[in-house]
């Protein structure tokens, strides 16, 4: 594991992260030992590991990519520490700035409204910890079996799912049919409803109203549906 071989550098897949430039196609490599990259465009040279998790970590990259696979795993933090001699604190950090990493980028890739979501599974379960119950809503799409989001909350309540399906609603494709699968929390069907609308203009002067989704339809698992007339149809039989 000491011996874990490093990707190599790829200088065209690199962007540069000074804000005041931002240049992708006039990025080289500064130093294969250091692995820095050089931007031609503002002449600052910057880590491989700059917007990573990995940034700024002292430790080995094999002990953190293996705590990180433990961490995801399941596997509790005291574990971790007793087996390679970290502190608590540095385990916590590693564990949130992986966390915050993955929500920024399912921020940028899939919350961007070009999903077709087709049937969207939406979820809540909870464990019980030491500090109370965490409960955590999640939303799938079921066709890709893509996960859409998920929100923790020390409650089940209407805030919990309304995170879900904001989300939901900033990667679906405008126009394209959803079907919304549920259970029996009522705070599903309310969230959906409130969040999937848009203005209605009709050029009189106020405030537009907000209309649901022509496309929308919800479904409950606790009670009877009669079957939509209208058809669903695979990504790969469109």
């Amino acid at each position: 594991m000491q011996n874990l071989t490093q990707l190599p550098m790829r200088p065209e897949l690199a962007v540069c992260p000074n804000p005041a430039c931002g240049a992708s196609d006039r990025i080289g490599v500064h130093s294969y030992g250091e692995r820095r990259y050089m931007c031609h465009a503002c002449k600052k040279s910057f880590a491989e590991t700059r917007g990573t998790p990995r940034y700024g970590r002292k430790r080995p990259l094999w002990m953190v990519v293996l705590v990180r696979a433990l961490l995801a795993g399941g596997c509790p933090i005291p574990a971790i520490v007793v087996a390679f001699g970290l502190d608590e604190r540095t385990v916590a950090d590693w564990q949130r700035k992986a966390g915050a990493h993955a929500k920024a980028i399912q921020e940028q890739v899939v919350c961007q409204g070009q999903v077709d979501v087709g049937q969207v599974q939406g979820d809540e379960r909870y464990v019980k910890t030491q500090g109370g119950t965490v409960w955590m809503a999640t939303a799938m799409s079921v066709f890709s079996r893509l996960f859409l989001w998920g929100a923790v909350a020390p409650r089940r309540d209407t805030a919990l799912v309304t995170q879900v399906v904001t989300q939901v609603r900033a990667a679906a494709q405008v126009g394209h049919p959803i079907l919304w699968a549920v259970d029996g929390f009522a705070a599903w069907t309310s969230s959906v409803l409130r969040v999937f609308r848009d203005p209605l203009h009709t050029g009189t002067r106020g405030r537009p109203r907000l209309v649901v989704w022509a496309d929308l339809d919800g479904r409950r698992f606790d009670r009877p549906c009669l079957v939509d007339t209208r058809t669903l149809v695979l990504p790969s039989q469109a």
